[in-house]
């Protein structure tokens, strides 16, 4: 095995921690000696050790280590944080060579383990297979280099275009499958926004059901504070942000943010989301809400499922432009994944 075929293994295996580690990067991590693997690991929860420590921990035989190659799809971290640098680990047991899939864009790492492992004596090689791995944590790059969360646009529509009818709340209009990947998708995400209207037409719960997964943090926009107390996403169950323009008392679970007067609204949110460390938000609807977000291009990825139903009239669905990157079908559903081209 080459490089690249054991960067794609470390690749694979740091996906295990999708929706654990946040807002900590996925990173998996293994161990050559010999042209075998002998230890293998991943960051498997915020908090939790990284990677390197668990591929490291897993070796049976400690003293191949000081023969074998370190394989990472994330530059190892050299500072204190909720654990111990994982390039001092890496020193102690004198592994003598390290690779690395891409670089960490947090400050507080961004090139100085590979600093302190070249000057450790350890041969570094850095960038293989770097597009992959960015695209791993591409939330995580995201958020540190754009100062903005990963915002993914998610609706279902009918065959002819249509998202929704006034007179039909909670309408569905895709198929039970495609529901139980948005409920993976919400385990995998930081936090699920709605507008005004979607609430109060709906009464979404925004919560992870049917799979295994941390509910995401709930955030609704009602500006002139419309929504009852008795809606889901009012009854402090989960962590829920509420932004408006008039003042309301916050209570557990449930914490109302006042706009500033004359603020551009999203700008503000996501602002507000950046400071706290929520790396993305799943927007959810309504129409208006996703196509604020298309108007204003702050939008990084939209998941489009269009069933094989006709409504013939209802609520426009959005519109936007970009590359399809992927297209799968789910029964009868097609679920389209677009990448904004302008961001």
């Amino acid at each position: 095995m080459n490089h690249a075929e054991y960067m794609h293994r470390c690749i694979e295996i740091a996906t295990n921690g999708i929706g654990k580690v946040s807002p900590n990067p996925m990173v998996g991590a293994v161990i050559v000696h010999n042209a075998k693997i002998i230890g293998e690991g991943f960051h498997q929860g915020f908090g939790l050790a990284h990677g390197e420590v668990n591929a490291i921990e897993s070796v049976k035989n400690k003293s191949l280590l000081s023969e074998s190659t370190l394989y990472v799809s994330l530059e190892p971290c050299n500072h204190f944080g909720k654990t111990p640098p994982c390039t001092e680990l890496i020193v102690k047991h004198r592994i003598p060579k390290v690779v690395i899939g891409s670089l960490d864009s947090n400050p507080l790492v961004a090139g100085k383990g590979i600093k302190f492992l070249n000057e450790s004596g350890i041969k570094v090689v850095s960038g293989i297979l770097e597009k992959e791995c960015r695209e791993l944590n591409k939330r995580f790059y995201q958020f540190y280099e754009n100062k903005l969360p990963y915002i993914i646009l998610k609706w279902a529509q009918s065959m002819d275009g249509i998202i929704g009818q006034h007179q039909r709340p909670n309408l569905s209009i895709s198929n039970e499958l495609s529901r139980l990947l948005v409920h993976k998708w919400r385990s995998e995400e930081s936090s699920i926004m709605v507008g005004t209207t979607t609430a109060l037409l709906d009464n979404p719960t925004l919560n992870v059901r049917d799979v295994s997964g941390k509910n995401p943090l709930r955030i609704v926009l009602d500006k002139d504070l419309k929504l009852p107390s008795s809606l889901h996403l009012l009854d402090g169950t989960i962590p829920t942000l509420v932004f408006t323009y008039k003042k309301n008392k916050s209570t557990k679970n449930l914490e109302y943010i006042q706009f500033p007067k004359q603020v551009d609204e999203l700008q503000f949110v996501l602002s507000t989301l950046y400071e706290r460390k929520v790396l993305s938000v799943l927007i959810e609807g309504g129409t208006k809400l996703l196509q604020s977000f298309i108007k204003q291009n702050l939008w990084h990825e939209a998941r489009i499922f269009t069933s094989n139903k006709v409504l013939g009239n209802g609520i426009v669905a959005p519109t936007l432009n970009g590359n399809i990157t992927s297209t799968m079908q789910l029964k009868n559903d097609t679920l389209v994944v677009i990448k904004n081209t302008n961001r």
